[in-house]
């Protein structure tokens, strides 16, 4: 046979333009349009829409950072040979298409939400098998964040948090001098009373400081398991200083500037200061277990 006549006949069929690691290009489009009339209309009900009273701000912003996540690791996961896992993708896949159907049906959209994180899961599966979800699991494990916490829970735990937080901040400025009492989560400082409410001590900003510290940890990726482990627990402590931090600013700016300061861009500009300090906070502490803790060579 002529080789070159093979070669002419594979011209005259049309070009091929596969995507690195064996993906039609073809099948790749139609992937994500699918996806985008999926799920523009929930984006768009959560950001502007009846859901958007829901949100807390962040969950645009961990999208975007869920999709870096996949974005840094695609050499590795292009290079992965194409083992499907077709039950794996099966179950998967009716799953994602469960909570979506039921969550745009029945008006459920935590169920739609979940969807976003199965559904690309199962896609995955569907080309990468096993060894491609592993690459990549914690992206989707991140994007559990854009998911809001159910009202009952947030109440239960919110209202024992801004109290613990308001008697921590107010004890430490009275320790420093500053005439400053407190009535349940209501600060008085000289003529000025401020409510503790949930967005300066709540359980949805404890939940946002969480994803900070796992993604943080994520990405210095420590050979320690055990140094990984203890700084995913103590982002919660972390979080709490941070919002203590965030109270007893709120409360020094009330007093020093007034209280149109304190309710004005200046709360804003707290807020701003939370994450601040609780990132610092953050890589202190993974400095503090790196001192403290054995390397894994040390260890053997």
């Amino acid at each position: 046979m002529n080789p070159a006549g093979i070669a002419g006949g594979r011209a005259a069929a049309g070009p091929v333009l596969p995507v690195r690691g064996g993906l039609d290009r073809v099948a790749l489009a139609l992937v994500v349009a699918g996806l985008l009339a999926l799920y523009v209309p929930l984006l768009w009900d959560w950001s502007a829409g009846a859901w958007s009273i829901e949100t807390q701000g962040h969950e645009l912003l961990v999208m975007a950072i869920a999709a870096w996540l996949v974005w840094r690791r695609r050499e590795e996961l292009l290079a992965l040979p194409d083992r499907p896992a077709l039950l794996a993708t099966t179950l998967v896949f009716a799953a994602a298409l469960g909570c979506y159907l039921l969550g745009r049906l029945l008006g459920v959209f935590r169920l739609e939400l979940l969807s976003i994180i199965l559904l690309p899961a199962a896609l995955v599966l569907c080309f990468k098998g096993w060894a491609g979800l592993r690459t990549i699991w914690f992206a989707l494990f991140f994007l559990l964040f854009t998911v809001p916490l159910p009202f009952s829970l947030v109440l239960t735990i919110t209202g024992p948090m801004k109290t613990a937080v308001s008697a921590v901040g107010v004890q430490l400025l009275q320790w420093v001098g500053y005439p400053v009492g407190r009535t349940g989560v209501i600060i008085t400082i000289g003529q000025y009373q401020l409510l503790v409410n949930e967005a300066c001590a709540g359980l949805q900003t404890m939940f946002v400081l969480e994803a900070m510290g796992l993604l943080y940890t994520n990405l210095m990726n420590h050979q320690s398991l055990l140094r990984n482990a203890l700084l995913a627990v103590l982002v919660v402590p972390v979080a709490f200083l941070a919002n203590v931090v965030r109270v007893v600013s709120l409360t020094l700016i009330t007093y020093h500037f007034g209280d149109a300061a304190g309710q004005g861009f200046l709360h804003g500009f707290a807020g701003m200061v939370l994450f601040m300090v609780a990132l610092v906070l953050v890589i202190a502490v993974d400095g503090l277990l790196g001192r403290v803790l054995p390397t894994p060579r040390e260890a053997r």
